[in-house]
């Protein structure tokens, strides 16, 4: 049994290594799939700032509305830029070949990133991008260093930029990020920001699998099942070997 479980925890290590953001200090994102009102600011966020680029083409417009709580005619007027059919999915008109060549390599499809990569993940990401001159776009992710994609909320949260402390290692010296400090204020404050990004992050989460709520409430259903059926079960063992024994 031992080895068993040895092995398993061995098949999930690389899993959880790679969620964990190669070492970087993750924050909670504790977003909120029963709020339907969340989720409707974040498909705004994903509409405006990053269906330009990034497709969800595992997701349909109608399906959407019906689970965040809209209708058809509410998604057609304000969620609805890159299509004409409600039935369609929410793909972008950006080719690939246009994608590598402007951003170095496609942008990509964000249909499943918060399963792939984690919802924390995805939230401390878009909150740690840092101004770097050296970048093609100018600035740099803390979560995601040397990342090909621009900071498209930056009117939202501002400008930030790295703050260095110097650590001794091995006997060395070196210059190590301490923390970002917002240099230009944007748009919103930084907890009016948290937020948007919380509610951007949580429509992500929904699109990565919108039968999640469900599937989860379902299991609840399956253990309890399980667990009744066991008692039954004991209990009808007993009573089948009680003359054995």
């Amino acid at each position: 049994m031992r080895k068993i479980i040895l092995s398993f925890l061995l098949v999930l290590l690389p899993g959880l290594t790679f969620a964990a953001g190669g070492g970087v200090h993750l924050d909670k994102a504790d977003i909120d799939l029963h709020n339907q009102q969340s989720l409707q600011r974040g498909a705004k966020l994903f509409v405006n700032y990053c269906l330009s680029c990034h497709s969800a083409q595992f997701q349909r417009y109608n399906r959407m509305a019906r689970d965040i709580g809209l209708t058809d005619d509410q998604v057609i007027k304000n969620l609805m830029f890159a299509s004409d059919k409600v039935g369609s999915t929410m793909t972008v008109a950006m080719n690939r070949a246009d994608g590598k060549t402007w951003f170095g390599a496609p942008p990509p499809d964000l249909s499943l990133t918060a399963r792939s990569r984690g919802v924390d993940w995805l939230y401390t990401y878009l909150r740690t991008f840092y101004v770097d001159e050296t970048r093609p776009f100018g600035v740099n992710n803390v979560v995601f260093p040397s990342v090909g994609m621009p900071h498209v909320l930056w009117e939202l949260q501002g400008v930030q930029k790295p703050v260095y402390k110097t650590v001794e290692h091995n006997g060395e010296k070196q210059e190590v990020l301490d923390h970002l400090e917002l240099v230009e204020p944007g748009k919103l404050t930084p907890v009016e920001y948290d937020q948007a990004v919380r509610d951007l992050v949580g429509f992500l989460s929904y699109v990565s699998e919108p039968v999640q709520l469900e599937r989860k409430a379902l299991g609840v259903k399956v253990i309890l099942f399980l667990l009744v059926f066991f008692v039954v079960a004991y209990l009808l063992k007993k009573e089948y070997w009680k003359d054995i024994h």
